[in-house]
């Protein structure tokens, strides 16, 4: 669990990094973009090794409504993480959101959560639930108003629900290799 404790916490620092010490991670200049995807490729490992290694109590699993909901809940997410696209122009729902990306990782986090209810998990998901809505928050009172982006033409719309399908069944694929049977 220590390990898995640790690649949160990591992953948390590299995050927030930017936000907390804006100076120092100014005085990095472009090292510190290498610096902190390096980090956070790191904390990534540290998780995926962690979370497979960790025991911790037990309290609820698996059953076909909270994996149809778990699917669902997925397919949105990454939908959110595509409608964030670059900057500028975003289809529909990214110009209601402010942080699609951000909401993209919440809702993965809450998913996860429905299917997953043991210890290790809520170090996990739990841990990146909170990182994402203090993020959120952070970048809100830093930021200021919003004014939402212009939206893009319904082409883009297409390419962002074809992503999010191709990417679903990928990912699905990723986890059904890695022994994880992702639908009920």
């Amino acid at each position: 669990m220590i390990i898995l404790t640790f690649g949160v916490a990591l992953w948390w620092a590299a995050h927030l990094f930017k936000r907390l010490a804006p100076a120092a991670r100014g005085s990095l200049g472009d090292r510190g973009k290498g610096l902190v995807a390096l980090l956070i490729v790191i904390s990534v490992a540290l998780m995926v090794i962690g979370y497979r290694a960790a025991d911790g109590t037990y309290y609820w699993g698996r059953d076909p409504m909270k994996v149809g909901i778990n699917n669902l809940l997925m397919i949105f997410a990454f939908y959110l993480f595509a409608v964030a696209g670059p900057k500028g122009a975003r289809v529909w729902l990214g110009t209601k959101l402010r942080h699609p990306q951000l909401t993209a990782i919440a809702t993965w986090a809450i998913a996860h959560l429905i299917v997953n209810g043991d210890t290790p998990s809520f170090v996990l998901f739990g841990g990146l639930l909170v990182w994402a809505i203090v993020e959120i928050a952070l970048i809100n009172a830093q930021d200021g108003p919003w004014t939402p982006p212009e939206r893009a033409p319904f082409k883009k719309e297409v390419i962002a629900i074809v992503a999010t399908l191709v990417t679903v069944f990928i990912v699905m694929g990723i986890h059904y290799a890695l022994g994880v049977t992702p639908w009920g």
